[in-house]
């Protein structure tokens, strides 16, 4: 016996909210809840100035997986190895932040605020960006803009299926 056409299609008006809610909570809360884990990041340089930058990493706990490396020279190898994310040339002139825009635009930004933050007020934070994103996409959204409709096709294609 078949299910009366009013049951089939009360149980779809109750189902498509639930997907929808299901879908909104799947992509909603991971991005709700974004924050650095063991990110890796490096310090360069000697002397008192790298050590306070390398202790400004660790007081975040579990943020941050901090690398050393001996001179600037090294920081800019890791970094284009992609070892590191970013890394924090301590000189006397001040703190030298190097980033990959094309890595994640996201954690330059946060790499250069962590940073200033932690320079004593006054003090200028310079920044190059070793590994730039490219000048087409300078924020990367390209990526993050295609994942819903991938994702929605891969649904429809499983569904069909």
């Amino acid at each position: 016996m078949s299910t009366p056409p009013n049951r089939r299609a009360v149980a779809v008006l109750l189902l498509i909210p639930v997907v929808v809610t299901l879908a909104l909570w799947a992509f909603a809360w991971p991005a709700a809840r974004i924050a650095p884990r063991d990110l890796p990041v490096g310090v360069a340089g000697a002397g008192p100035a790298a050590e306070q930058l390398e202790r400004g990493f660790e007081r975040r706990v579990d943020a941050f997986e901090v690398h050393r490396f001996d001179g600037e020279a090294a920081a800019r190898e890791a970094i284009e190895d992609r070892t590191v994310y970013g890394a924090v040339v301590a000189g006397p002139e001040g703190p030298h932040v190097l980033t990959a825009s094309a890595a994640s635009p996201v954690v330059a930004q946060l790499l250069r605020d962590a940073v200033t933050a932690q320079a004593p007020e006054g003090t200028p934070v310079r920044t190059t960006d070793v590994v730039a994103a490219p000048p087409g996409d300078p924020r990367g959204g390209a990526l993050g803009a295609s994942v819903l409709p991938l994702a929605l096709a891969g649904m429809g294609a499983g569904a069909a299926v």
